[in-house]
């Protein structure tokens, strides 16, 4: 079984206010080129198709586009995507009845109730059948009366989603993939020790943080969320990455497709396919003179390390005309940043502590009513 794994595609995404429609096609394009010339059984998309929940038209012509093409050149591959964070759950799972007899399954919404399950596709090759379990973004809120029943108080994301899964019966015999878009953590790992990139929504304290122990019982597992490809533990349970880069904190990156093969039970192989984007994102540091003289069509943040006072509107000017993409002109200070108090950045912190910090310090009491105000905050989220 070969299958390509996909994510945050971000659909519509302006960077810094540049169209990136153009970019986002061509690099679809490439995937479904790649796609024909190596003839996967399965293409999936592991959440993030588009950049809003309510997309704008262009960005669902574009998404539309893709698929069909994909669907024509390829008739008897299927194509399995989730939502992600940034879409509409219910506005993905429109038409998936129709959809689904044409071998596209679209996955919005996880399970609301006890009764029921993550959606399975099943496939088969020559050495049986592979289940891939299609599990959308969860916020705790919303499978709250699927997996917690009557329970009173919070129900963390680690604690929804391993619920969740654990209720699943996953036959070990049988090869099985999960697709899935959170956060999470290989065992032994902290929050602060994972890159992320400017574009990805974070939440104070990293309450969305997952660990990712339970995904082991898969042969493979398909996740997005995280915009750098990244291991979680095992090179069979990773992030892929987006494909075109999102902000300029993912400059020098290279992208890719993550092709999968599933042979025998216990036989996995994963091949890292390249992508080249119609122009890089890139980030150029130096004095005025030496950005001049590296002029290109790319989109480009411009930092410059002159000391001495410039001419803005002349080098405003001249940079625009030498990069026609240009994101954003930054001048390098010598001043540093203080540290956070405690030696962390605010996102690494723990709510509590944040706000306490923020208050300049509270009573007992009032971290007693801060904490019950935190704990009903992360349930809704």
């Amino acid at each position: 079984m070969k299958f390509f794994h996909l994510s945050d595609l971000h659909i519509g995404l302006r960077l810094m206010n540049r169209d990136l429609k153009e970019d986002q096609e061509y690099i679809l394009r490439q995937i479904t080129d790649l796609a024909v010339r190596e003839r996967p059984d399965a293409v999936v998309v592991a959440g993030d198709v588009y950049d809003k929940a309510m997309p704008s038209a262009e960005a669902v012509e574009v998404f539309d586009r893709f698929i069909r093409e994909l669907a024509e050149a390829l008739p008897d591959t299927a194509i399995m995507l989730i939502s992600g964070n940034h879409d509409s759950g219910p506005r993905l799972n429109c038409f998936r009845g129709i959809l689904s007899r044409q071998h596209v399954y679209m996955v919005g919404t996880p399970p609301q109730t006890e009764e029921e399950r993550l959606e399975r596709v099943t496939l088969t090759d020559a050495w049986g059948p592979v289940d891939f379990y299609l599990l959308p973004f969860v916020r705790p809120s919303m499978v709250r009366r699927a997996v917690a029943g009557e329970q009173e108080g919070p129900l963390s994301y680690n604690d929804a989603l391993h619920r969740l899964i654990g209720r699943e019966q996953i036959d070990p015999s049988r090869r099985a993939v999960l697709v899935s878009h959170q956060f999470y953590l290989p065992a032994g790992k902290a929050a602060a020790e994972v890159e992320r990139m400017d574009s990805e929504i974070r939440t104070v304290g990293n309450i969305d943080e997952v660990r990712g122990d339970f995904l082991e019982r898969f042969d493979y597992a398909a996740l997005g969320h995280i915009h750098k490809p990244m291991e979680v533990g095992s090179p069979f349970c990773r992030y892929c990455g987006t494909p075109l880069a999102c902000s300029v904190s993912e400059a020098g990156q290279e992208k890719v497709v993550v092709m999968v093969e599933l042979g025998q039970k216990g036989d996995r192989k994963v091949t890292v396919l390249p992508l080249k984007p119609l122009r890089q994102v890139r980030l150029l540091r130096g004095d005025f003179a030496q950005i001049l003289g590296q002029a290109c069509g790319d989109y480009v943040t411009v930092v410059l390390t002159d000391r001495g006072e410039l001419d803005i509107p002349d080098v405003q000017d001249r940079l625009r005309h030498a990069f026609p993409k240009l994101l954003e002109i930054r001048r390098e200070t010598q001043r540093r940043a203080k540290p956070e108090a405690g030696g962390g950045r605010p996102g690494d912190l723990d709510p509590l502590e944040l706000c306490c910090a923020f208050l300049g310090g509270a009573d007992g009491e009032e971290q007693k009513l801060l904490a019950d105000v935190i704990r009903t905050v992360q349930e809704v989220m």
